[in-house]
């Protein structure tokens, strides 16, 4: 049976966001979510749509990726597909020929789920190991710890405030209050909030944007920041704390982030919210073919 490869039109892209959360498993390695889609959506549904690529066998999506930059792909797998020898032969042809129009030539990287086929055979014909990142996942069984500070669900009035704060969090960052609505109109915002940590004298202090998959289905954290002036007193603790509490609400089993192992500040914010190291993952980079 033939694997076809395609992109998707901006009416597939409720489809794809939908495969994705059906992906979703607890216990299961970290995988594109739905909440990545989303997040990338602050580009325009357009945009998004040119960056999503599928691998379908009889009319059911295998593979799903995300062409996030002009070099990485991110690429989520069915978890019963994982082992598919077929599958994983037809992404190694597809993401090594740039003429496939799946990746661009020059040095690209592939972000694909710890266990799969397709890492084993990307190693074997000479992809090479990046730096490595930190997945963390915290259980949302119980109820979380109240943050210790004023946390305000963003809505129209408050999306300059929002995206004060990212661009204040993130060196290079270009969020703009555009870019909160679009992302704001993508199906995948349907079941995600932002949220805003103050501090006691009223300031924006910290931001994040959470994502569920739906009930009983690990939800996200894409992104967290605090705001440059006002670090290390807190913030980013607490905004993690609410971000918990907010996917619990929504009925996540599970909230989960993923950062740089660099990034050793992140990683320990998330530590003391509680938030447990889960073994660190490589792309996987080549130059040209």
């Amino acid at each position: 049976m033939a694997i076809t490869v395609g992109g998707r039109a901006v009416d597939g892209l409720d489809e794809a966001a939908g495969v994705l959360g059906e992906w979703q498993r607890e216990g299961a390695p970290v995988q594109l979510h739905p909440g990545d889609l989303g997040w990338f959506q602050r580009f325009g549904a357009q945009a998004t749509a040119a960056a999503v690529r599928t691998w379908s066998r009889d009319g059911r999506i295998l593979a799903l990726g995300l062409l996030d930059g002009p070099g990485l792909l991110r690429l989520a797998i069915a978890p019963d597909a994982q082992q598919d020898a077929e599958l994983a032969r037809q992404l190694l042809e597809d993401v090594s020929e740039p003429a496939r129009g799946v990746l661009p030539s020059g040095k690209v990287c592939i972000e694909a789920p710890r266990g799969a086929l397709l890492r084993d055979l990307l190693s074997e014909d000479g992809w090479n190991a990046d730096e490595p990142w930190t997945h963390l996942r915290r259980d949302l069984a119980e109820p979380v710890a109240d943050p210790g500070v004023r946390i305000e669900v963003v809505g129209p009035e408050q999306v300059h405030l929002r995206t004060g704060v990212q661009r204040a969090s993130f060196d290079g960052s270009t969020f703009t209050e555009g870019h909160w609505h679009a992302m704001a109109a993508g199906s995948p915002y349907v079941d995600a909030r932002c949220l805003l940590a103050h501090d006691d004298r009223g300031a924006a202090v910290a931001a994040v944007t959470v994502w569920s998959a739906g009930p009983g289905k690990p939800g996200l954290l894409e992104p967290m920041g605090v705001h440059r002036d006002h670090r290390g007193r807190g913030h980013g603790r607490a905004i993690t704390l609410a971000a918990a509490a907010a996917l619990r609400e929504l009925g996540s089993s599970s909230a989960v982030v993923c950062t740089p192992s660099a990034n050793a500040g992140a990683v320990a914010t998330y530590g003391s919210a509680g938030f447990r190291r889960l073994p660190e993952v490589r792309d996987l980079c080549r130059g040209t073919r």
